[in-house]
């Protein structure tokens, strides 16, 4: 159905949900770059997931539930024993220690936690403060809850926040502040004087701190350091994590939240009239992935390390400017040096040119945020060594097309 009324997500979810030439409702520019690269035979380095399974332990975990038969609803919190794995994970990394009874819930992924906490806690008149670019969700979530989306730009090359301005964005109606650390689509990894100021605002201003940290393993020589860790900020915060990026299992859509009871309580709540439950078996080989010893994590942070190098050698060659993430498995082009200044229109041509496939940061922002990062590209490497090979090699040859 056609309708001329802008639907509550259409409102501020304006950037990812970029229409494709035909016009079609709901057609996302990551569709259509998944529909280019099937057409023309492309590597598809948009979307963010990986191309080849985790650890086997962790399969032959879930395969072992499977069997044995659980297989039915879990508790609407989730398995004792992951909120239990959850609870020792954040007490082990970053010591923390969440009560697995009463402040920790099993999600559908981190997009459910994040959509069970704003819709618990935000409502028109409210306002939600994100760092732009943001991860598209961010934007769809906010307008289906009514509150307002205002954000706090990110600059290249480091993409990090200027305080001031970030300073600026809040106001007596900032109910949220929605933090992503380690930050997609930009790569960034926030220091702890950002993080600070993160803390030192949402206090003075009465706000919950939100933090998405799905890619809190994937780290190149930065720390990432949990907003939840900080002064005065363990009650005030909701930190949200999943097993998709860290284990290589993005199909099985297990997530977490942990924090105060009262806020883990109030987005529990909401979560049961979403999904109630979900992936009984995987929640229990994922408590077992969580245990996995200290080799495994730095292991996966390591090789994510020598597949970004080996992409953005190609892009270099390219003759972009390269900026060189310190977590999360994506790295950021500017195609000005080619000549280019809409990405947008890049990407579209990107698959049939030389074979590769991308998404345009500008669709990770509002129209301001959009003009401000209109020459970027983002590019996921979190593929095969051989494919982001193939991928670098045919890269290379794109100042030669154009």
């Amino acid at each position: 159905m056609n309708s001329p009324i802008p639907l509550p997500w259409q409102r501020t979810a304006r950037g990812a949900n970029l229409l494709a030439p035909d016009g079609a409702l709901g057609v996302t520019i990551f569709e259509e770059m998944t529909t280019l690269a099937l057409q023309t035979g492309a590597i598809n380095l948009g979307q963010g997931f990986p191309d080849e399974d985790g650890p086997v332990e962790i399969k032959a975990a879930a395969q072992a539930a499977i069997a044995a038969g659980a297989n039915q609803y879990a508790p609407g919190k989730g398995i004792l024993e992951l909120r239990e794995a959850i609870s020792l994970h954040q007490e082990r990394f970053y010591g923390l220690e969440p009560d697995p009874h009463t402040e920790i819930i099993v999600t559908t992924g981190a997009t459910e936690a994040i959509a069970a906490s704003l819709l618990a806690l935000v409502g028109p008149g409210d306002e939600v403060l994100t760092f732009e670019p943001f991860y598209d969700s961010y934007g769809a979530i906010i307008g289906l809850s009514g509150a307002r989306h205002v954000t706090a730009p990110l600059l290249a090359p480091d993409f990090m926040p200027d305080l001031a301005a970030l300073e600026a964005a809040f106001s007596s109606r900032t109910k949220v502040v929605l933090v992503n650390n380690p930050h997609n689509p930009t790569g960034a990894v926030f220091p702890r004087e950002v993080l600070e100021r993160v803390v030192e605002l949402a206090i003075r201003h009465d706000a919950v701190i939100i933090t998405d940290e799905v890619y809190e393993h994937l780290t190149f020589g930065a720390r990432h350091i949990p907003v939840a860790a900080l002064p005065g900020a363990a009650e005030r915060t909701l930190t949200i994590s999943s097993a998709g990026k860290t284990f290589s299992f993005t199909g099985w859509k297990i997530g977490w939240l942990s924090g105060p009871e009262h806020l883990v309580a109030a987005a529990r709540t909401v979560k049961q009239f979403l999904s109630y439950s979900s992936g009984t078996p995987f929640q229990s080989a994922i408590a077992a992935g969580l245990g996995l010893p200290d080799e495994f994590y730095v292991g996966i942070a390591d090789t994510l390390q020598l597949k970004r190098d080996i992409l953005s050698e190609g892009l270099r060659a390219a003759g972009l400017d390269v900026f060189t993430p310190q977590g999360t498995y994506f790295v950021n082009v500017d195609t000005a040096p080619l000549g280019i200044t809409d990405a947008v229109d890049l990407a579209r041509r990107l698959p049939a040119l030389v074979g590769v496939a991308a998404i345009p940061v500008p669709v990770f922002c509002h129209p301001e945020g959009a003009e401000r990062t209109r020459s970027l590209l983002r590019f996921a490497f979190c593929k095969r060594i051989d494919v982001l090979q193939e991928a670098a090699e045919r890269l290379a040859t794109l100042r030669d097309v154009l």
